[in-house]
C-alpha cells in the first residue's frame, strides 16, 4: 500500500526495492505524516516518486529513519537528531554531541580560534571558506557553542570594524546577510517544537535588526519553548492580534536603539489586553534595563542564559513580574544556556 492506500505492485513500482510510506511506517513505526514532516523541515528522507506521484522510499532511507529514531530515542532534539542522520553520522560513534566531553575552557577556546577565522573569511570576503569553517566547527561543538562561541563574536568584530570605518556599511551587510542565512538555516532545522510552552517573539514598530533576536529565538527552541518568530518591525496591534489566534502564553519584544522606542511606546496599549508576559530584550533595554518597567514589560536580561531562565521561569509561573526567580525555578530554567549572547549585535550599527 501507499500513502493514499494504492497497491504496492502498481506497474509504475518496482517492489522490490522500494517502499512505500505505510511500509516504512509499519517498519520504523514512524507515521507517514512524521516523514512528511521531516522531508519539509530537514531535507530528509528525500524519496523518490512513482508516475503517479506516491513517495517511494529506498532501503537507504529507511536506514536512516532508523538512525533517526535512535537518536530520538537517545533524548537528541529533532532538528538535532536530523543534522547528525543527514552528515552520516551514528549513535554512539564519536558523533559531535550538544553535550562535548571537552571542558567549557577547551569549547571557548575552540569557539575564539574558528570565530577568528570566519571573520578572515567573511572579510576576505571569502563565502565558501566561511561555509567550511562553520561546517568544521560543527562537527566539534554544539549547536548552541557555534551559534554563540563562533557566529555571534565574529558578528560583533564585523560591526566595530564598520564601526572604526575600517571596512564599508557593504562589506559588514554582507558578512551580516551570510550569517542571516545560517541562523535562518538553523532555526529552520529546528523547526517548532509541538509541546512547550508558545511564545511569540517580534522586533518593535521601526525596529529592522533582527539576528540578535533570532540567536536567541534558536535557543529558546533548543529549551523546549515553542517559538513563533515574526520578524522584523512588526505593529504591536498585529502583534496582539496573532498573539491571541495561535493561543501564546508570552510575548518577546526585541528594541535595540531609540528609534523603536517612540513607536513602541506610541502603540503599547494594543497590548494592554493581553493578560501575558511581555518580555523586553535587545539593546536599548541592556543599555536602559529600567524601561521594561516603565512601558510594562518584563526585562529579559543582558545575554541568552539570563533570558532563557527568566522566560522559562515566568512561563512556568515561578518568576516575579520583574524578572526575579524564585527558588523553585524549574530544572529547564536552571539548566539554560551559559553562553552570554547580546541582541545588540554588529546590524544595530549600520
Amino acid at each position: 500500500m501507499n500513502d493514499s492506500g494504492a497497491p504496492l505492485n502498481s506497474p509504475d513500482q518496482d517492489s522490490t526495492a522500494m517502499f512505500t510510506a505505510s511500509e516504512v511506517s509499519a517498519r520504523t513505526g514512524v507515521l507517514a505524516v512524521t516523514l512528511r514532516q521531516w522531508e519539509r523541515r530537514y531535507g530528509f528522507p528525500s524519496p523518490a516518486r512513482s508516475e503517479s506521484g506516491y513517495r517511494l522510499y529506498s532501503p537507504q532511507d529507511l536506514a536512516r529513519i532508523e538512525v533517526m529514531q535512535a537518536f530520538l530515542r537517545d533524548g537528541v532534539p529533532a532538528g538535532r537528531a536530523a543534522e547528525l542522520t543527514v552528515r552520516g553520522f551514528l549513535p554512539g560513534e564519536g558523533q559531535p554531541t550538544d553535550n562535548p566531553s571537552t571542558s567549557p575552557a577547551e569549547r571557548e577556546r575552540a569557539g575564539e580560534a574558528w570565530s577568528g577565522a570566519l571573520l578572515r573569511a567573511l572579510m576576505t570576503p571569502d563565502m565558501a571558506g566561511a561555509s567550511r569553517i562553520l561546517a568544521e566547527a560543527q562537527l566539534h561543538l554544539s549547536v548552541e557553542d557555534v551559534l554563540l562561541g563562533v557566529m555571534a563574536p565574529a558578528l560583533v568584530n564585523v560591526g566595530d570594524l564598520w564601526a572604526r570605518g575600517e571596512i564599508t556599511i557593504a562589506h559588514e551587510h554582507h558578512a551580516s546577510a551570510f550569517l542571516r542565512s545560517r541562523i535562518t538555516a538553523l532555526l529552520d532545522s529546528e523547526g517548532e517544537s509541538t509541546t512547550g510552552p508558545l511564545l511569540v517573539a517580534a522586533c518593535a514598530p521601526g525596529e529592522q535588526h533582527e539576528i540578535g533576536l533570532m540567536m536567541l529565538v534558536l535557543v529558546l527552541r533548543r529549551r523546549g519553548v515553542r517559538v513563533t518568530y515574526l520578524g522584523a518591525n512588526t505593529p504591536l496591534g498585529d502583534l496582539a492580534i496573532f498573539a491571541r489566534q495561535v493561543g501564546a502564553q508570552g510575548v518577546l519584544l526585541a528594541m535595540n536603539g531609540d528609534w523603536a522606542l517612540d513607536a513602541t511606546r506610541g502603540q503599547w496599549p494594543d497590548l494592554n489586553d493581553l493578560a501575558l508576559p511581555l518580555f523586553l530584550g535587545g539593546g536599548l533595554l541592556n543599555a536602559r534595563p529600567e524601561l521594561a518597567e516603565t512601558l510594562g514589560g518584563i526585562y529579559a536580561g543582558p545575554d541568552a542564559a539570563q533570558a532563557t531562565q527568566i522566560i522559562l521561569a515566568r512561563l512556568s509561573g515561578t518568576v516575579s513580574k520583574s524578572g526575579t526567580i524564585s527558588k523553585s525555578s524549574t530544572p529547564a530554567a536552571q539548566q539554560a544556556a551559559a553562553q552570554p549572547i547580546q541582541t545588540n549585535t554588529t546590524e544595530e550599527k549600520a
